[in-house]
């Protein structure tokens, strides 16, 4: 049994870390947030210490290390921006430590992080679910053992979010990345590790809630939307009350990935465990195109683009 702290207990993905944790035989022996509507801890680990100070979790960390609970593990679900300090507390006070995507908001970052693990010699790992996902393991095998043409490739995700998300750190670009990094970035993650290197871009749409373009990658061309505007729902869908829509098109045919879209953390946690989880080197693509994108001019609607920017040409 290994212990764990974790930062960030009060945010949404919080409560997959703490399953993860339990469902793999682990022990949660604190947690932090500056909320303390962290009630859900009591549903995995009733008995972890709780802070709302982070020198008060430093404080009881360090003084762990010096006795017989010894913290092997930082799980990082804070907000985005605070990730590469948490990350080099962790690694620098001895611990191995498990981030949530995006692992950082900016390229200058990583080299910090990477430095920390270097000095340290403890690791740090990226949750990257979706590259444990079966369908999308499925996809990778095909196209690796298919023939070098290119797919042609639609991605839309859109998950709508209310007013509340405005005046969240998560609609400030300078904690969040913007939506390419908030909610793209494990996708355009998925997108590099199944078809292969970035070779050319286009970004038609850039805003607080919608984002656009196109990526030539080794293997395929790619037109993604990312959206949180409800009315981006198709109307479909909207009318069965349901205010997200995921879809992946290769060459025309569907690629189901809706089930167990929500419960791969455990897997993760498992290869992490088991020291095979993904690493910096395997995240750095993934934060490098969506600078890339954020920094792009944005194109005009001619020629290939998303068919969902077709209604707001």
């Amino acid at each position: 049994m290994k212990n764990f702290i974790l930062t960030g207990a009060a945010g949404y993905i919080a409560p997959r870390h703490m399953k993860a944790i339990k469902e793999t035989g682990n022990n949660l022996i604190a947690a932090y947030d500056p909320n303390d509507s962290v009630g859900v801890i009591d549903s995995y680990f009733p008995e972890a210490e709780f802070f709302t100070e982070f020198e008060e979790l430093a404080f009881y960390t360090n003084k762990a290390r010096k006795t017989d609970s010894q913290v092997e593990y930082c799980s990082i679900a804070a907000p985005n921006h605070l990730h590469a300090a948490h990350i080099n507390y962790a690694l620098l006070n001895g611990m191995d430590a498990i981030c949530e995507k995006p692992l950082v908001i900016d390229p200058e970052s990583l080299q910090v992080i990477e430095n920390a693990e270097k000095e340290s010699g403890k690791k740090l790992f990226n949750i990257l679910q979706l590259r444990h996902h079966p369908s999308l393991l499925k996809l990778k095998s095909e196209v690796e053992s298919g023939t070098e043409n290119k797919h042609d490739v639609d991605l839309t995700y859109i998950t709508s979010r209310g007013k509340w998300y405005h005046k969240s750190w998560k609609s400030d670009v300078s904690k969040s990345g913007g939506i390419v990094a908030n909610i793209g970035i494990h996708f355009f993650d998925m997108l590099v590790w199944i078809f292969g290197d970035i070779q050319n871009m286009k970004v038609h749409r850039m805003t607080h809630e919608t984002a656009s373009g196109i990526i030539e990658l080794k293997k395929a061309r790619v037109r993604w939307f990312l959206s949180l505007d409800i009315n981006d729902v198709p109307q479909n869908i909207r009318s069965q009350g349901q205010r997200t829509y995921r879809s992946i098109t290769v060459d025309t045919n569907e690629i189901e990935f809706s089930g167990g879209f929500t419960d791969l953390h455990t897997e993760s946690y498992k290869n992490i465990l088991s020291g095979k989880g993904f690493g910096v080197d395997v995240a750095k693509s993934s934060i490098y195109l969506v600078d890339q994108i954020r920094k792009s001019k944005i194109s005009h609607l001619e020629g290939e683009y998303h068919p969902f920017l077709q209604k707001n040409r």
